[in-house]
């Protein structure tokens, strides 16, 4: 049996010097320790059972992760979205559809949110904000999924109205795409206050969408003139 551990450890220690990426590595130098510490015991007559191999230990998971995490995974930035608040919460909007539940994972911080949406059509799509305005209570905080769009619920930590969605000295903030309209987020927004407003807020959007188509009639057909 100690010759077997000697071989082993001989073989292991040969595969860490050719290893290169940082996660084989580790994993190779937890196996090493692993067994010096078995052929040890083994040494002093101790008849212990070997601790648990790297390969035997399971990764902790946090509790606000509800999909599989795989770093191997890319993302498509979900460059625009909507937003509208009230005094305790902001809720963000973004437009997607096939998004499920169970395939969402979340990491709710005081001063930022990254929330991914995996398999989505065969996509993973990644809704993130590094530097929010103001603090927000991350044990409180949610997605909701909806038929054509999910709702992330940001919980404030202190009542108020916030000016921006982002930090002023945040530099990260995600650029429309050249190709898109810049209109769409104002326009998605709208809709969605439409859809769950009540009557009043449904006739007010709906004279402020009249009065629109209106004024830009009226400027084609002053380009005419």
């Amino acid at each position: 049996m100690a010759e077997e551990l000697a071989l082993d450890l001989e073989e292991l220690r040969q595969l860490h010097s050719s290893a290169k990426r940082p996660r084989i590595l580790s994993l190779i130098s937890s196996e090493i320790r692993s067994l010096e510490k078995l052929q040890a015991s083994k040494e002093d007559g101790n008849a212990a059972a070997p601790p648990p191999t790297a390969s035997q230990i399971p990764t902790p998971i946090s509790t606000s992760v509800k999909a599989p995490i795989n770093p191997a995974l890319n993302y498509v930035s979900v460059s625009s979205f909507s937003w509208d608040q009230d005094m305790d919460k902001v809720k963000i909007y973004v437009f997607l559809e096939g998004v499920e539940q169970e395939k969402i994972q979340t990491d709710f911080k005081p001063l930022s949110f990254d929330v991914k949406f995996h398999d989505v059509k065969g996509k993973n799509y990644r809704c993130a904000v590094p530097k929010l305005n103001k603090e927000i209570v991350p044990e409180k905080c949610k997605v909701v999924v909806k038929p054509t769009r999910v709702i992330i619920s940001l919980f404030k930590a202190s009542k108020g109205d916030w000016p921006d969605l982002y930090s002023k000295e945040d530099k990260l903030k995600p650029n429309l795409d050249k190709e898109q309209d810049p209109m769409a987020g104002i326009m998605d927004l709208m809709k969605n206050m439409y859809e769950e407003g009540d009557d009043e807020m449904k006739r007010t959007i709906a004279k402020a969408w009249t009065d629109a188509r209106s004024v830009k009639a009226e400027d084609a057909l002053k380009s005419y003139r």
